[in-house]
């Protein structure tokens, strides 16, 4: 690893190799006290984080783009500036407890396990990980190195996840054997976050002197620069992202696949009518079915995942005319819940005056409300309470391993059948070059806890 000493990364080597869990060293430990945070990340995704944080102390910043960065430098002039987050960790780390990870999906793994190899807490934008090996890392890492871990999906910190997962608990809406959960349509621009280029592979453009292109691409093998991948539309390229499925499924799927215990698909199946695997990258429309078996009293159930602008076919039962431009639906032998494109405001499927008697009589609440969509705060309660928040990496890592087998069958428009425990697809044995990517030299990270 380029900038990351050989010292500290024996250190960690040789605490692994023991078997020994060392937990944190925090600089600021009590409740009343202030962490000290660094930001891997900080335009985008990364200023909503830190405006949350702003209670803390931010004294470190690394990003590879100066122009996106440049909100975050002006708030914090104190905090030292990187560009590559390997040097900074390297450099700061006595002075650092806790790091915030907002970059592109395909440097997730490497930023986040950096920080914890150095006993720092991380928060770490969805989705997780890039590949499903990488989540199986993080989580041992998590767990290894004694940090509190958490994934910024917001809805899990909401009081609407909490209900419905209360709500079919508590068994009104009985068995549920079918969920259908939607986002779309695409909206392809250039400067937006789906940016089609005009040929592939797109052609080579000058890199700007206020970007550094090559961390950018972090363990990704090389390509030309070109602006269709920087500052957001990355997501659209397999290489480095996962699609609408991979990014919003961790909002749209989280409340139904915590409510009924999902765990690992065993088959998933893509139809996708104008797919690009030549090209990796994403599809205009496609629908992905997930078929999950029996979990102890809890029966089969087919999830699909609707993009590009399908949907559901309305079902006169339901009682609406249409449905909202995302959302989610657990049909359930009872009632049927509907929510948009987050958890945040779950109803039944019934008339307004069943709703009505409904909510007088609702089940008790169970689960400890956090505060609505802050997962940031969770976060750092936890770390100064000694306690994990709900979107911790071992519950995150299992909801995105269920996502990156749909990402899989999506991406080469096919059906994968998915063995979790050897975490191996069996039936098309080729596409488990997926499951772990090869990375570029100084990149490779998390290979000494297997």
């Amino acid at each position: 690893m380029k900038y990351f000493s050989r010292r500290m990364f024996l250190k960690s080597a040789t605490a692994a190799t023991a078997g020994v869990i060392i937990l944190p060293n925090l600089l600021s430990c009590s409740r009343n006290s202030k962490l000290n945070i660094a930001l891997i990340g900080a335009g985008g995704r990364g200023e909503d984080n830190w405006e949350k944080l702003m209670n803390e102390n931010i004294v470190a910043i690394a990003d590879v783009d100066d122009n996106r960065a440049a909100t975050a430098f002006n708030t914090f002039p104190k905090a030292k500036r990187y560009r590559d987050f390997r040097k900074m960790l390297d450099e700061m780390h006595n002075e650092i407890d806790a790091v915030v990870v907002s970059t592109p999906d395909h440097t997730h793994f490497a930023a986040a396990m950096a920080a914890m190899q150095l006993k720092k807490h991380v928060y770490v934008e969805k989705p997780l990980a890039h590949n499903i090996w990488q989540l199986r890392t993080l989580k041992k890492a998590a767990k290894h190195y004694g940090i509190v871990s958490q994934m910024g999906n917001q809805g899990h910190t909401t009081n609407g996840i909490r209900l419905i997962k209360e709500w079919y608990d508590a068994g009104v809406l009985g068995q549920v054997k079918e969920v259908h959960a939607w986002f779309g349509p695409f909206e392809f621009k250039p400067g937006g976050y789906w940016t089609k280029p005009e040929s592939f592979p797109p052609p080579a453009h000058p890199v700007p002197d206020t970007l550094d292109w090559d961390v950018w691409q972090g363990p990704v093998a090389e390509r030309p620069y070109n602006p269709v991948y920087v500052p957001k539309s990355w997501r659209g390229f397999y290489e480095f992202g996962n699609g609408m499925l991979g990014d919003w499924s961790n909002h749209t799927i989280d409340a139904p696949f915590w409510a009924l215990e999902l765990g690992n698909p065993n088959t998933v199946e893509a139809t996708v009518p104008n797919p690009m695997p030549d090209h990796s990258f994403i599809p205009d429309e496609s629908v992905v079915k997930f078929q999950f078996n029996a979990r102890g009293d809890k029966a089969p159930v087919e999830l699909f995942w609707h993009e590009g602008g399908s949907k559901p076919e309305l079902r006169p039962e339901w009682g609406v005319d249409k449905l909202p431009d995302s959302g989610m639906v657990m049909i359930g032998e009872k009632k049927t819940l509907i929510t948009g494109g987050r958890p945040n405001n779950p109803r039944l499927m019934v008339s307004e005056e069943e709703w009505k008697e409904f909510l007088k009589n609702a089940p008790a609440q169970t689960i400890p409300r956090v505060g609505e969509e802050m997962p940031q705060q969770e976060w750092v309660d936890c770390i100064k309470n000694g306690t994990l928040p709900g979107s911790n990496f071992d519950y995150a890592a299992s909801l995105n391993e269920m996502v990156m087998v749909g990402v899989i069958a999506q991406r080469f428009a096919t059906r994968v059948e998915y063995d979790g425990e050897k975490m191996q697809i069996t039936n098309q044995p080729e596409l488990n070059a997926y499951i772990k990517e090869p990375v570029r030299e100084g990149w490779s990270y998390g290979e000494d806890l297997w």
